[in-house]
């Protein structure tokens, strides 16, 4: 039985949105929240371009989102679809043919800022677009770019001055009866960006992208986007989220994971229960720590590891891990399989046997899997 049937203080229960296609991959209704990133290569380079969507799609990456601001980029961009193993949205600022050209060129979905697409019918050409290449439409709003008449209007960028810009650009795309879109108002500030969320998700029923936008370095840009993001997911809003970080894409990957992950909307991978360590520890638990984050890295399969120093919490913890190492004495631990304690195992060799145990019991969960489907 799920641990939410169980607990109910431990439901989150999602807004109801309407379900758009992104390529193969659903968003919004009852689809999982997808996990996008973007690469930070000149898109002109193919081969570097596609080696980072192939990384971040080998690290969970549902969607991968490729700047296209110019021409060339647009030319590139059909053999980056054409390569890519999943959906690619083009980014378009600024000139509205970009968005032409990457509907064009086999983008799944093209994202245009109302800020700076330009004008009513400019944007009308790219829904055409849009519609005759089967792409779907992100409508961007961000705080550092938004419209002069709604700058004027009130005075700064705010929650209102975001909320409005996105509703003017829904009016549009719904008056061309194109409905396939989803929406985004991101700001770097946290506060901006989660009443700017909380105002749109009121307002209509389109699917929400997530994000704080310019979050920072891998550090600082994580624990915003945690508190920002998570705060939103927890009152069950977003649909598909972006971690925007100063770091590889393949980092946000996993910061976008470990947020759903900790709220329970999405499994994927190893989840590592551990310990900050202390005087008491019976190993050095930060080591191996790092260690088994590295050498499960390749684990697909949901399943939990407890790593805990001592007696204190680690029986406890282990109760409710697939598999766990509690530390004991004498250069040597107690391994729990199941929440069970199952054998004694000596610190030197308990890295390489707890990868053995994870590996193992991944592919029984693997088939286990496949055999009730």
């Amino acid at each position: 039985m799920s641990l939410n049937h169980v607990r109910p203080w431990r439901n989150i229960y999602r807004r109801k949105s309407r379900q758009i296609m992104v390529g193969n991959v659903p968003v919004g209704g009852d689809a999982p929240i997808a996990v996008q990133t973007m690469t930070n290569t000149l898109t002109t380079d193919v081969a570097a371009t596609v080696a980072q969507v192939q990384a971040a799609a080998e690290a969970g990456a549902d969607i991968v989102r490729v700047s296209v601001p110019d021409e060339a980029s647009s030319k590139a961009l059909k053999e980056i679809v054409r390569e890519s193993p999943v959906p690619i949205v083009a980014d378009i600022h600024f000139h509205y043919r970009r968005g032409i050209e990457a509907a064009e060129a086999g983008a799944a979905c093209l994202r245009i800022n109302p800020g700076n697409i330009g004008n009513e019918s400019r944007v009308k050409e790219v829904i055409q677009a849009a519609r005759d290449h089967n792409c779907s439409i992100r409508i961007g709003v961000n705080a550092g770019s938004l419209e002069k008449h709604l700058l004027e209007k009130y005075g700064e960028p705010c929650p209102e001055a975001m909320v409005e810009s996105g509703l003017e650009h829904i009016r549009i795309l719904q008056d061309n009866d194109f409905h396939e879109f989803k929406i985004s108002v991101k700001a770097s500030d946290v506060f901006l960006s989660a009443a700017a969320y909380q105002g749109i998700a009121e307002a209509t029923d389109a699917p929400i992208h997530l994000g704080i936008t310019e979050a920072g370095g891998l550090v600082s840009g994580t624990i915003k986007s945690a508190i920002g993001l998570g705060n939103l997911l927890w009152m069950g809003i977003g649909d598909t989220i972006r971690v925007s970080l100063s770091a590889d894409p393949v980092e946000e990957v996993k910061v976008g994971f470990e947020i759903l992950k900790s709220l329970g909307l999405r499994h994927r991978g190893v989840n590592i229960i551990s310990c900050p360590s202390c005087a008491r520890q019976g190993f050095d638990v930060i080591k191996t720590v790092e260690a088994l984050e590295q050498r499960l890295e390749h684990i697909k399969t949901p399943m939990s590891l407890s790593i805990i120093g001592c007696v204190v919490n680690g029986p406890g913890e282990a109760l409710m891990t697939d598999v766990g190492f509690t530390g004991g004495g004498a250069g040597s631990g107690m391994v729990y399989l199941a929440g069970k304690a199952s054998h004694k195992m000596s610190n030197d060799q308990m890295v390489d046997h707890i990868v053995e145990e994870v590996e193992k019991k991944a592919a029984e969960l693997d088939a286990a899997q496949e055999a009730a489907e």
